[in-house]
């Protein structure tokens, strides 16, 4: 590979990085606000169907850029990013742990009461998150490789759909798991969530294998990649 190609694919590869580590920390601070999702009206275990956090909008993103960089640039350089996350979100949890150590000005818009009503349950959130996201991201990443050898490097739509669908129910059986534990939502709605969660999920897996597809026909017309090869960096 030319190394004007090189370097283009490592700023893509930095880009995707960027907008994954974005979406798992935004994903960890807005997971306090609950929305109705009502493509259809029906109740599920005493909840509507697609009662769910807004935390989980940008989640699934995460596990469509890991694919993404899964298919073109490996498992090692996924990995990375999973391993890069981590620490983000770790960062993340230090800067708020400080915002709220420090005392609000008697004139400030957000005082120390609303900061915390928004923000106490971070540490819990992101450690919740941290364990189930570490677990369901190498789930994800390990299954797809494993279809991806499996049909050799054909059948796009298998790997990535599959990937997902048992990596989003570990990830959200755990983190509702976690939240009732933590007290933060109550026991009775772990069922509903659960269902709604996994099933919301699954729909948005659906949803941007076309995007998956779109993705690497680009890098692979651009780059003059084979079925199956994928860059390397180094």
């Amino acid at each position: 590979m030319a190394l004007k190609d090189k370097l283009l694919a490592q700023r893509i590869y930095l880009l995707l990085g960027g907008l994954f580590m974005t979406s798992l920390v935004v994903s960890n601070l807005i997971f306090q606000k609950f929305f109705y999702w009502y493509p259809v009206d029906v109740e599920i275990f005493g909840s509507k169907l697609f009662e769910i956090s807004v935390g989980i909008l940008p989640y699934p993103i995460t596990f469509l850029i890991t694919d993404l960089i899964s298919e073109i640039y490996g498992k090692k350089r996924a990995n990375d990013v999973v391993v890069v996350g981590i620490f983000a979100s770790l960062f993340s949890l230090l800067i708020i742990y400080t915002g709220s150590q420090v005392p609000a000005t008697s004139w400030s818009y957000v005082d120390d009461t609303i900061f915390n009503k928004v923000f106490g349950n971070s540490a819990i959130a992101v450690f919740a998150s941290m364990i189930t996201y570490l677990f369901a991201q190498f789930v994800d990443i390990q299954i797809y490789h494993f279809w991806k050898r499996l049909t050799k490097g054909k059948h796009l739509w298998l790997r990535n759909n599959f990937s997902t669908w048992f990596s989003q129910f570990v990830d959200t059986f755990t983190i509702v798991t976690l939240l009732c534990s933590f007290g933060i939502i109550d026991w009775a709605n772990f069922k509903g969530l659960l269902v709604s969660g996994f099933l919301f999920k699954v729909i948005v897996a659906a949803l941007d294998t076309p995007f998956l597809y779109l993705g690497v026909y680009v890098f692979r017309r651009r780059f003059n990649l084979k079925v199956n090869e994928e860059i390397n960096l180094l």
